[in-house]
């Protein structure tokens, strides 16, 4: 504890500075006052723009200002003049006409640092009653201010996870990826396909063949039997929709949520004779919902959603509890309207009243029903019109402590003398009931005192804590950041609030937010627990990522499903034609389906390079070089009325990249300036090399300080708005009309960027044309990669013998025959194990083609001990996809090569012979 004449010699300088009138009127209870830890100012009453004569420590430890910053100063020292003008202006007015002020502003620190200030202004008049002096305390509420906005936060957060698990059931249905059933009402079959038996733990064999209807209900769980058997029975009575979510028990024991929604079909004389539908599983959402209603109930926040016009209410079970009422998801207004206190503004039907721009705030009595408390609570929402009508979404929490604290404070003000002499009482007593940790500590580190608010979060006596190491009870992982902030302190510099988890006695650890001031050789340090606030916000940025599944989901299912149509329609078509005798003109669907499947092809390259999954042959590259020789093609796909200028600037050393990913890149960047200038334009592509500081990494995610190329692409266009840049990376987003474009060409360009070590900037705005900036990393040598030269002679094989290691019997039997067609000795196993049968023995072997992702024993390893026994094999790998071989350069080895399928047979036969030859 710090004892009274310590703090008396720290204040006795600002003590002497007090007008003689001031102390007059004040007497000691001004002195006790001060010595508080209530930031305190006074102004002078009498003079034009009331200038400050008195400030106390707590003042400066707030804001920054000392006795010598402010003197002659007035009140709005600390105003931010870029927010609450009005404010302001109704405080002049009442200081003016002698009245007490109570006001919430931000304002400004003298290091610049904005805050929540809870300003309190009271008149001390004389014995005629004329205000000579104002008094103003200052409270810091930043934390109430931002836990406001997180719970807004939130009640957006759940109302889009609705949206998302509505718009992700449907993608998962156009996917596929969703169980089906038909039911033979007047057999009394059920037939499933082999998504509906696993998900519903019956034998798929069986199940496509038919099983008893009954079989349905086999792995319900018997909580969900009854009401589900209800629904059912209504479907095959002739109810049109069947909608159900329900538990099923696993052959494991574990328990899943699945989404069923079905239908009956009605026969010629309107009696159901099928009832079909399909089955979802909705396991993880069920989850998320789970831990959303967690956070709710942890942060007391409760949310509602009304529909104007409509007497009913969508609620929360948090926002039944606040109210006092019975759990349930749907009130009548009537009912929630009712327990508000007549004089306050009603829940439904009064908040939006109140509201600005659609937003709206208002605090309102309750009377609970349940106990007959009255409690403050405070409602935060926004009004949506919509062209069904307006929609009102709000978050209602518990505001009584608050209160209680402002009419505390007010009280205080407005009977300042009675309660001077109770100041040190009441300060002992905030020490030891105060909620937040609070403790004094040396420079070293050692703690001196703790509030007993340490003891209640943490578990520790004070015998443990007085004497110890403040670094003891912070989290490993946090000992370098605290000692780091201790050390600038001790050095003289400033710290603002920061975040540390400390570990209880328990062994859980609890996130604490600091406010730190040194003073001489001691730290003074506030800490107030914040880990419901980082729970919350763990949980909105699940929410965030839940949504760009749904939106991955549906623009995948969306693109493959018409590929996969051209596919199978052509290839239908063609099966038809030929059992008919009809082969006259089948090679257009031939064509159809080859272009379909080559399309889908390059839209699994498109994923890949988003997710920074595929695989890349990087090499030194002469970028220049490489811009140059697309100058023709550029020029043909742009246009006459596109003006193409390449501005390449000499010196720039080669940049380490994939060749054919980097053209691709550049041409679809060509290709989308080109498309925001349909009248015309001029569109400039321009080469340099710079260098990236740690600051510029500091300031964007996943980009390493050092030597770039710089690539950038920049049109004269319609630009893009903010909103459209913030997500113009994202998988699936575009601007352009449907069936104009996938969305995947800027987030592939930005995952190759990512994935070969580079960056990628957008810079736009409306009408102005955008610029794209690819950087490249350098590569430090002068190696360039040469482009092979063509090989004259036909890609015939003479005898060699090829062994062909692939567990996909179709990519197989393909491979295969093309060795055969081209002259090769052509060996096959279906997995690694039958192949190191085949190469431990005497037979000869020229070439190992293998695939990288075998099951039990992959490529790589099987490579490996091929090598063992035959050290100077060629090894082809054939990938589809494999993680560990996203970059070439670092998964082969000495005489190893790649394709990536799907590859055309013709390339595949190229580059075998080019192998063989090569082995001398």
């Amino acid at each position: 504890m710090i004892k009274g004449d310590t703090i008396l010699n720290a204040l006795g300088d600002a003590f002497l500075a007090l007008p003689k009138q001031l102390r007059s009127l004040a007497g000691p209870l001004l002195d006790a006052l001060a010595m508080s830890n209530i930031p305190l100012a006074v102004a002078d009453a009498c003079s034009r723009d009331y200038p400050i004569v008195f400030v106390n420590a707590a003042f400066a430890a707030l804001t920054g200002y000392d006795s010598d910053d402010v003197a002659g100063g007035d009140l709005r020292l600390l105003g931010n003049l870029d927010v609450g003008l009005s404010k302001i202006a109704a405080i002049n007015n009442a200081l003016a006409a002698g009245q007490t002020v109570n006001a919430d502003l931000q304002s400004s620190r003298k290091n610049g640092d904005l805050f929540w200030n809870r300003l309190s202004i009271a008149p001390i008049r004389d014995e005629a009653g004329a205000a000579k002096f104002l008094l103003s305390t200052q409270s810091d509420v930043t934390a109430e201010y931002n836990r406001r906005e997180i719970e807004d936060k939130l009640a957006d957060s759940r109302r889009e996870l609705a949206d998302i698990e509505a718009n992700a059931r449907l993608s998962w249905t156009v996917a596929g990826l969703v169980g089906a059933w038909e039911w033979d009402i007047a057999s009394g079959r059920l037939f499933a396909d082999v998504r509906f038996s696993k998900l519903c733990g019956l034998p798929p064999a069986e199940a496509a063949a038919g099983l008893p209807s009954k079989s349905f209900f086999a792995h319900i769980h018997p909580d969900d039997v009854l009401r589900t058997r209800i629904a059912v029975a209504a479907a095959l009575q002739g109810a049109e929709v069947f909608s159900r979510d329900y538990r099923i028990l696993g052959a494991d024991g574990c328990v899943r949520w699945v989404s069923a929604r079905g239908r009956s079909h009605l026969g010629a004389d309107d009696r159901p004779v099928r009832f079909t539908g399909v089955v979802t599983d909705i396991t993880d959402q069920k989850r998320i919902e789970e831990q959303l209603h967690l956070a709710q109930t942890a942060g007391g926040v409760g949310t509602f959603q009304y529909e104007t016009g409509f007497g009913t209410v969508d609620v929360s079970e948090q926002f039944c509890r606040l109210l006092g009422l019975h759990p349930s998801t749907v009130l009548p207004v009537r009912t929630i309207n009712s327990v508000v206190h007549r004089d306050d503004p009603a829940i439904i039907g009064g908040a939006e009243a109140l509201s600005t721009d659609g937003l709206s705030y208002s605090e309102f009595r309750i009377r609970r029903p349940d106990n007959g408390q009255e409690r403050w609570l405070a409602l935060r929402g926004q009004l949506h019109c919509e062209a069904g009508g307006r929609r009102f979404i709000g978050a209602i929490y518990d505001v009584t402590d608050s209160k209680l604290a402002q009419e505390k404070l007010r009280e205080l003000n407005q009977t300042l003398e009675s309660r001077v002499q109770e100041r040190t009482q009441e300060r002992d007593r905030v020490w030891n009931l105060s909620r937040d940790l609070i403790h004094v500590c040396s420079a070293d580190g050692v703690q001196r005192a703790v509030n007993p608010a340490w003891t209640e979060l943490l578990g520790y006596a004070a015998e443990e804590l007085v004497g110890a190491r403040f670094e003891r009870f912070v989290h490993p992982d946090d000992r370098a950041h605290a000692k780091a902030i201790f050390d600038s302190l001790a050095a003289g510099g400033r710290a603002k609030p920061f975040d540390l988890r400390l570990l209880a006695k328990d062994g859980s650890a609890r996130w604490i937010n600091w406010t730190i001031t040194a003073d001489d050789d001691a730290f003074y340090c506030v800490g107030r627990d914040i880990t419901e606030r980082k729970q919350l916000e763990d949980e909105l940025r699940q929410s965030q990522k839940m949504e760009a599944v749904g939106q991955l989901t549906g623009g995948i299912a969306h693109d493959f499903n018409n590929l996969l149509t051209g596919v199978i329609g052509s290839m239908d078509i063609i099966r038809r034609r030929i059992a008919d005798g009809r082969v006259q003109d089948i090679g257009r669907f031939v064509d159809a389906a080859t272009t379909s499947a080559q399309s889908a092809a390059a839209l699994t390259h498109r994923l890949l390079a988003f997710s920074r999954r595929q695989s890349l042959d990087n090499q030194p590259i002469d970028v220049n070089q490489l811009v140059a020789s697309m100058e023709d093609l550029l020029r043909r796909t742009l246009g006459e009325q596109i003006v193409l200028q390449v501005e390449l600037r000499a010196g720039i050393r080669p940049a380490m990249t994939d060749a054919n990913q980097l053209e691709s890149a550049v041409l679809n960047l060509a290709i989308n300036a080109r498309d925001a200038m349909p009248e015309g334009g001029v569109l400039t592509i321009e080469t340099k090399e710079l260098k990236l500081d740690r600051a510029y990494a500091e300031k964007h995610d996943h980009v390493q300080p050092g030597d770039y190329v710089a690539i950038s692409v920049r049109d004269t266009g319609s630009g893009m708005s903010e909103d459209v840049v913030a997500k113009a990376f994202d998988p699936f987003f575009t601007t352009k009309p449907i069936g104009q474009g996938t969305g995947l060409g800027l987030s592939m360009i930005y995952g190759f960027a990512q994935q070969t070590g580079g960056h990628v900037t957008i810079s736009s705005k409306l009408g102005e044309g955008a610029e794209i900036k690819l950087y490249l990393p350098v590569c430090h040598g002068d190696a360039v990669r040469a482009e092979p030269g063509a090989n004259e002679e036909g890609p015939s094989g003479s005898g060699e013998h090829v062994l062909v290691v692939e567990d996909d019997a179709s990519v197989r039997l393909i491979v295969l025959d093309v060795l055969h067609e081209l002259g090769y000795a052509a060996l096959e196993a279906s997995n690694g194990i039958t192949a190191l049968s085949i190469i431990q023995s005497p037979a000869p072997i020229d070439l190992l083609i293998t695939d990288v992702g075998l099951p039990g024993l992959n490529g790589r390893q099987l490579a490996e001990i091929a090598r063992q026994s035959r050290p100077n094999l060629p090894i082809l790998f054939m990938t589809a996809y494999a993680a560990n071989a996203a970059v070439r350069n670092d998964f082969l080895g000495k005489r190893m090569h790649m394709v990536t399928k799907p590859v055309s047979m013709d390339v595949l036969a190229l580059k075998i012979r080019e192998i063989i030859e090569a082995r001398g």
